[in-house]
């Protein structure tokens, strides 16, 4: 089939890296997919998503709220592509109106799906509930919660959603993947052999946890538990967690390590992994790579967790922003080499199955060829 998919990001945010997944996986699944991306978003996504693989990138202007001209010129474009095209995919409001008007404004209407990618909720005034109930074939979401939500507006019928969680790369994080350079992290950090690495793998956010993780980590060290703790990753607090670092006299047990080039090698180095969050963003990309790196995970019970994975069997889950059971689970993992190696590989079994990028191209041209269907049997 041939597919657009569409996303206004101006920064490489969850969606935009929804959006270049599907894209690449899609085409591994032979389909031929175009990103089609907000112009002078060259260095912010669109590198980023050729760096993810993907060879088609189309541009539009994308501008934010109403621009008579711009919206002009993206709909002349839409419209000319629609006739090659059989589905267009979009991910953000901008985006979603100019394909249903472009469908309006085509003799060549295709499907149009879009993926809610956020927990807010879409209010159902006469404007969305006719973008939602009458132009739109088909909403995914990126979880069940999400889905719910749209259902319960109104907005939507229970079978015109679905949700697909996932979409990790797995080729590219997988359990070997640090088997060859495990060595070269810990003897740039100067640890003594036999120290566990624990990661978090976050931006520098309020809603991520890191103060919970080392209050925490204050009371393992307090307990004589050996490990170290990497911090990996950039955010408008970084200078307020490495304070806090400091405070609690933990600038020995953590390191921080900002963006590192080769993420699969440094989380399959990991010995545990650590999700967070105090409340739910959404698609919890980090969460899944750490599954397929074969990494046992302490998790918080937030978003997409509860919906995907077992306490005891796929990971270990804890109550978001308490500290002293992420601790006790964190130690419990440390002191049980048995029980962090069938987590990691329940995890990484898990990951392949249900939630990899191929599974999500599998369910995804599923979907795109029935709705491409049932528009052939309703054209005139």
């Amino acid at each position: 089939m041939k597919i657009l998919q569409i996303v206004s990001c101006r920064g490489w945010s969850s969606d935009a890296y929804w959006a270049a997944r599907a894209t690449v996986e899609l085409e591994r699944a032979g389909h031929t997919v175009a990103l089609v991306c907000k112009r002078r978003s060259e260095t912010r996504v669109i590198r980023r998503a050729r760096d993810e693989g993907v060879s088609r990138i189309e541009m539009l202007e994308l501008v934010s709220g109403v621009d008579p001209v711009a919206d002009v010129l993206d709909l002349r474009s839409l419209v000319t592509w629609l006739p090659a095209t059989q589905v267009l995919h979009v991910h953000r409001g901008k985006e979603h109106w100019l394909g249903a008007l472009a469908n309006r404004l085509s003799y060549s209407r295709r499907p149009l799906v879009r993926t809610r990618h956020i927990v807010q909720p879409v209010r159902p005034h006469a404007l969305n509930r006719w973008l939602y109930r009458h132009a739109t074939d088909h909403v995914v979401t990126v979880t069940e919660a999400i889905r719910g939500q749209l259902v319960a507006s109104g907005l939507a019928a229970a079978d015109r959603v679905v949700a697909i969680p996932g979409g990790v790369d797995a080729e590219r994080f997988r359990p070997d993947a640090g088997s060859a350079r495990d060595g070269g992290l810990r003897s740039r950090l100067a640890l003594p052999p036999g120290i566990p690495l624990i990661g978090l793998v976050s931006g520098f956010r309020v809603m991520k946890g890191h103060q919970t993780v080392i209050e925490a980590a204050a009371r393992l060290a307090g307990g004589g538990h050996r490990f170290h703790l990497l911090f990996i990753g950039q955010g408008p607090l970084l200078a307020r967690v490495r304070a806090q670092v400091e405070a609690a006299g933990l600038g020995r047990h953590i390191s921080m390590l900002g963006f590192v080039d080769d993420l699969p090698a440094t989380m399959a180095a990991l010995d545990v992994a650590l999700y967070s969050a105090l409340e739910s963003d959404g698609m919890s990309r980090v969460l899944f790579e750490y599954l397929a790196s074969g990494v046992p995970v302490v998790a918080s019970r937030v978003g997409v967790v509860v919906e995907v994975l077992e306490d005891g069997r796929t990971a270990l889950l804890v109550p978001a922003g308490e500290p002293e059971p992420l601790a006790a689970a964190i130690a419990r993992l440390l002191e049980d080499q048995t029980l962090r190696l069938r987590l990691g590989a329940a995890g990484s079994e898990l990951a392949r199955a249900s939630l990899s990028g191929a599974r999500l191209a599998e369910r995804l041209s599923a979907l795109y060829l029935s709705l491409a269907a049932a528009a052939a049997q309703t054209s005139p």
